[in-house]
């Protein structure tokens, strides 16, 4: 093997670590969120990143419709629905309607909500941040190869064809993973 691609199998090598630490501190934050829910509430409502994550749609821009919040996330209106009705549910939010038009439903904060909703806020402008100043150490050049990377990387994964990848592995491995 060449050093090339010595240097690319290390690439992807690290970028595999950074995928694997990005999903744990992912679970330490939806951890975090557990507690705070639970001292909010004194409830053990089970919820995800994804409805932390729709709260702050909300949040960001009550009173807003179950169409513009799917639009905003990037979600189904099927999937949206089921999400909202369990925060309903949950007490963590509340069904309104505008003045001019008694048909739409609109969705605003509760009070638990609320104080879910600037939590989140607080971590994430930490996290950013953290980022920024991370960032800061590059100089303009970098930062602009750096853009360019992120770009690049995030086409790649749009464009990535997973159920491709799959094709054919069912055939090519039994159930404990080895090849048949």
């Amino acid at each position: 093997m060449d050093q090339e691609q010595t240097d690319l199998r290390y690439i992807y090598g690290l970028f595999i670590k950074l995928l694997h630490q990005k999903e744990q501190k992912d679970d330490q934050e939806n951890l975090f969120f557990m507690n705070i829910i639970r001292k909010t509430l004194s409830s053990d409502a089970a919820m995800n990143m994804t409805d932390v994550h729709v709260i702050a749609c909300i949040g960001e821009h009550e009173p807003i419709n179950l169409t513009s919040i799917a639009e905003r996330m990037e979600l189904s209106k099927g999937n949206t629905s089921k999400v909202a009705h369990k925060l309903l549910k949950q007490g963590w939010l509340r069904k309104t309607q505008l003045n001019d038009n008694k048909k739409e439903i609109y969705f605003r904060l509760t009070s638990p909500g609320k104080k879910l909703f600037h939590v989140h806020a607080d971590l994430h402008e930490k996290i950013e941040n953290q980022f920024l100043r991370f960032l800061g150490e590059y100089n303009k050049m970098e930062l602009e190869f750096l853009k360019r990377f992120v770009l690049d990387l995030t086409r790649f994964y749009e464009q990535l064809d997973t159920r491709s990848l799959m094709d054919g592995l069912e055939e090519e491995s039994d159930l404990t993973g080895n090849k048949t």
